[in-house]
């Protein structure tokens, strides 16, 4: 009888800061496409770069947070407070098996649907991390949404399947100002501020 080898389960894995190269888990789930690794180099060098490296002053909300891989990387690099939402069961059960691994006392797991979350939530972020599932569409909901969550010259990480820098800008970005952006493969990626700030 020949032995069925297991496959490594998918991972990636924190950049830098205090739990650097710790990896974590990707459950297998449909649509779950956790932001690569050299993505997340390039954005958190932007933040390191825009914020200058104040990462105690910091505080980061992380919707569709998945694997956490973008809330952990700012809690990882210092940030006060990681607020990470998500509302697939497996994922969230994840998401606490990795706070707790890491006992990591600044990140707090909130179940449900973010949507919701945003429209009931109090306070004010430096940071938000928006990567929801593309065929979804949904940054034209999103961003009007994070206007009042958002700390005078806060940050929004956007993932989407389209460049954010074309001109004339999609009207969804109108009030928004595109402070850099990327593309890797057939992700567009871009840090964007409010225009009234």
């Amino acid at each position: 009888m020949t032995k069925k080898l297991s496959r490594a389960p998918r991972q990636v894995r924190i950049i830098g800061g205090q739990w650097k190269r710790t990896p974590l888990p990707v459950p297998e789930l449909e649509g779950l496409r956790p932001t690569p690794d050299r993505v997340r180099e390039t954005v958190f060098n932007w933040i390191e770069h825009l914020k200058a490296g104040d990462w105690k002053r910091i505080t980061s909300l992380d919707l569709f947070a998945g694997t956490g891989a973008l809330g952990f990387e700012a809690a990882s690099r210092g940030a006060a407070k990681v607020v990470l939402v998500e509302s697939h069961p497996a994922a969230l059960s994840q998401l606490m098996a990795t706070k707790e691994k890491l006992r990591a006392e600044q990140v707090s797991v909130l179940r449900g649907d973010a949507l919701r979350q945003m429209a009931s939530m109090a306070g004010k972020f430096d940071l938000i991390f928006l990567d929801p599932p593309y065929q979804l569409q949904l940054l034209p909901q999103l961003l009007p949404l994070c206007r009042p969550l958002l700390a005078q010259d806060g940050l929004v990480y956007a993932e989407a399947d389209a460049p954010f820098d074309v001109a004339p800008h999609p009207e969804w970005l109108t009030g928004w100002q595109v402070v850099r952006s990327s593309k890797a493969g057939a992700v567009h990626y871009g840090l964007l501020t409010l225009n009234d700030f």
